[in-house]
């Protein structure tokens, strides 16, 4: 029998690539009525209903980035409250879940960084998936994935040429992701440490640069490149076992 997977946040960005990949899973995407992250009812009604193995927990609050800033309630009820809830069901029904954080949780100033690194971030966003993460971490059959990953081609009209990244694309992110369902605890996902505007130009040859100023109004890391170690070393046992 095929094992189940549900998605929350199916209508996001990741989440439509997702669609868009044939796997040998039975992949569920339910909407946001079918699924409420701040119904604790409501979702522990549609999970005893459909019984999935695995639930892979996109849904929340990203962008516009400013949002975080300007309707903390919002940010709170999606990225922290919803993910709580989600990581409660789980548990009472023993669901292996799989949380999307990012790479904004770390400082952002040295880059590099491992998964076992302090945490200290910059932004609201970045605050609002720790808490996520925190409810996360309480339960052991779960992995969180610190992301760094954005469409192709990029879609922005300026790039970074002074902050450093490691962004990967959404398709590669969904290739990884597949092999990474066995997998429990943290792992950083991401693309080689790079200016994003360097990586921006590979894809998109209209993009221009822009520069972030010190004490700016965006509270962007500087460098919140990671490192990809314990990712690659996964993946290449997981070759070498087969």
């Amino acid at each position: 029998m095929k094992k189940k997977i549900i998605v929350t946040g199916g209508s996001g960005r990741f989440g439509q690539c997702l669609k868009n990949f044939k796997s040998n899973y039975t992949i569920l995407f339910p909407t946001k009525k079918e699924l409420n992250i701040l119904n604790f009812k409501n979702i522990e009604k549609y999970l005893k209903k459909k019984k999935p193995n695995i639930l892979i927990h996109l849904a929340g609050l990203s962008r516009p980035m400013k949002i975080h800033e300007k309707n903390i309630i919002k940010s709170i009820d999606l990225n922290i409250i919803g993910t709580a809830n989600i990581t409660k069901v789980c548990s009472k029904l023993g669901i292996k879940l799989i949380y999307f954080s990012t790479n904004y949780v770390y400082p952002g100033t040295k880059g590099n960084y491992k998964e076992t690194d302090p945490l200290l971030p910059v932004n609201n966003y970045a605050w609002s998936k720790l808490g996520g993460e925190s409810s996360v971490q309480l339960y052991k059959n779960s992995l969180i994935l610190r992301v760094s990953m954005t469409e192709k081609p990029f879609i922005h009209k300026k790039a970074f040429a002074n902050v450093k990244s490691s962004f990967i694309y959404h398709e590669d992110v969904r290739e990884y992701l597949f092999k990474l369902l066995n997998k429990r605890g943290v792992l950083n996902i991401g693309g080689k440490a790079q200016y994003i505007y360097d990586f921006a130009k590979k894809s998109n040859n209209k993009v221009k640069k822009d520069y972030l100023k010190r004490n700016s109004n965006h509270n962007i890391p500087f460098n919140s490149s990671v490192n990809i170690f314990n990712l690659n070393k996964f993946l290449k046992k997981k070759i070498d076992n087969r």
